[in-house]
């Protein structure tokens, strides 16, 4: 068999999981003990996330032509991909806090939403809340206010209505 036909499939893998990505994160991971990069499997897996070592000219040949070729100058040295098709920031996020531990893991660049961002780029969108904690912050501000008015409610309805807050009225002259 050609050395072609068997490197075919590998990139076909790589751009079948990228199809639908939200986000590709490229990573260097030189230097990770076999016991760090097994924690960060596991917390990626947990998270959602598909993370994979491949061959730099797989991954090259599988982002041409799509939203993710701009990461090709980045493919230098060993990298590994991770790749989220649900929560857009979660690739970075988890990367960066185990990047805190583990000062040997290395975020080189990566495509979030369509758009490229370098290494600094990532560690600002590593800061964003996933979007589960951004709906309930705003459920929350929008509840706020609903709670609010219906605790002066409660209030009034103790106090004896609105005719206890309202100023007596005059007796009437007989």
């Amino acid at each position: 068999m050609a050395k072609v036909e068997l490197k075919k499939p590998i990139v076909d893998e790589i751009s079948a999981s990228i199809k639908d990505a939200q986000s590709v994160v490229l990573v260097d991971y030189r230097g990770l003990t076999v016991e760090q990069d097994t924690k960060l499997r596991k917390n990626l897996r947990e998270a959602g996330i598909t993370y994979k070592v491949y061959k730099n000219t797989f991954m090259n040949f599988a982002f041409k032509g799509t939203a993710f070729e701009g990461l090709a100058p980045y493919l230098e040295g060993p990298s590994a991909v991770a790749i989220s098709t649900e929560d857009a920031t979660a690739p970075a996020r988890v990367l960066s806090e185990f990047a805190k531990t583990a000062d040997k893991l290395e975020i080189k660049a990566g495509v979030v939403e369509g758009t490229l961002y370098d290494a600094k780029g990532m560690a600002a969108i590593a800061n964003i809340p996933s979007r589960e904690v951004l709906i309930s912050k705003l459920l929350g501000s929008l509840q706020s206010p609903v709670t609010n008015f219906a605790r002066v409610l409660n209030q009034l309805a103790e106090k004896g209505g609105a005719s206890a807050c309202a100023a007596p009225e005059a007796a009437p002259a007989e």
